[in-house]
């Protein structure tokens, strides 16, 4: 019938992208398989902690580690999980037989009250550069309100790392985005007074991909994480000093990051790394770029920090501060995570 707009269906019968999409979006993290074997490493090689044991899974997406720990012999599992990923859960559990063991709970955590605190806390709360999506903070609440007093936390520490990273290719292409606004005669318009606000939104982007590790260019420093004992405001505003000793005449173009995180147990503690020499995950590395090159030599002290504000966008701003102390040559920068450039093209090769 031309013309005619058909009547909406029941909101029962409505099918939305999203319910979609949620499930497509889990499938990249479960096909992530460094990730995903070590986590069930993490619980089922250390049955002995989980055998009787309540646990409580925070975000627990597809309900993955719910039913891992299900699998280690828990007694009961509560899934929660604040999106609408929680009804897939929930059928997966059904539909694996394990709905008497695992309660998927649609809910915020912050928001779960439950009649005891449970014996056992595990999540996947880790994001690129390890603290991006926040969702560290709701897993130390979760600690905070709903732990027994010396419960097991499956990660229960973690470390950030940090190195000056040169990458001339990756720097020429950041810069090659910028060309757009360099020109004189757009439609008659001359876009150069745009060129600055171009280039610092484009080097505000944190490049997510693998790091060639010849492209480092000082040994990492490291930045511990406590889960057991830290407080939330410590997530949510920190510095990450650095100095590095430098052996070659080369250009820095910023600061590369990776993590990694260990599962206690009983059995045998396992160690998961995001590092550039080790086996690929979903969050890769992370670089944080200057605006230009920061030239070094040999025998010279690069110094400075990286101070990490929680912003409202469930990301970071990263207020960068390089400095060449044998120059005295400085730069800053501020990096956003929520907008990550992800880079996936191999980069400047070794010589």
């Amino acid at each position: 019938m031309d013309g005619v707009i058909p009547e909406l269906l029941p909101d029962k019968d409505k099918v939305y992208f999203n319910d979609y999409s949620t499930v497509v979006q889990q499938q990249g993290m479960l096909e992530d398989h460094v990730r995903t074997s070590l986590y069930q490493f993490a619980v089922l090689e250390n049955r002995a902690d989980f055998i009787g044991r309540t646990v409580l899974d925070v975000g627990c997406g597809t309900g993955i580690l719910s039913f891992f720990a299900a699998h280690a012999g828990a007694a009961r599992v509560f899934a929660v999980e604040a999106s609408g990923m929680a009804k897939h859960a929930a059928k997966l559990a059904a539909g694996n037989g394990l709905s008497h063991i695992v309660q998927v709970i649609n809910q915020r955590v912050e928001e779960v009250e439950l009649e005891e605190r449970v014996d056992i806390l595990i999540s996947e709360p880790l994001g690129i550069a390890l603290v991006n999506e926040r969702m560290l903070e709701s897993f130390l609440h979760a600690r905070d309100k709903l732990l027994k007093p010396g419960g097991l936390m499956f990660p229960d520490r973690a470390t950030m790392y940090a190195a000056p990273f040169s990458d001339e290719a990756l720097y020429t292409e950041q810069l090659n985005k910028c060309g757009f606004w360099s020109q004189t005669n757009f439609y008659g318009l001359d876009m150069n007074p745009l060129r600055d606000e171009a280039k610092a939104f484009y080097f505000s982007q944190p490049v997510v991909g693998h790091v060639p590790p010849h492209t480092l260019a000082a040994p990492a420093v490291s930045k511990p994480f406590d889960f057991n004992t830290m407080a939330i405001a410590e997530l949510q505003r920190f510095d990450f000093p650095f100095m590095f000793q430098m052996s070659a005449i080369i250009p820095v173009h910023g600061i590369a990051l990776w993590f990694d995180c260990s599962f206690p147990g009983s059995q045998r503690e396992i160690l998961l790394s995001t590092a550039p020499s080790e086996p690929l995950t979903h969050w890769y590395q992370v670089r944080c770029m200057l605006r230009g090159p920061m030239p070094v030599g040999a025998g010279h002290t690069l110094t400075g920090s990286l101070r990490f504000e929680a912003n409202e966008s469930r990301g970071y701003n990263v207020h960068m501060t390089v400095t060449n102390a044998s120059t005295g040559a400085s730069q800053t920068n501020v990096v956003v995570t929520q907008c990550a450039l992800h880079h996936f093209q191999y980069t400047t090769p070794a010589h």
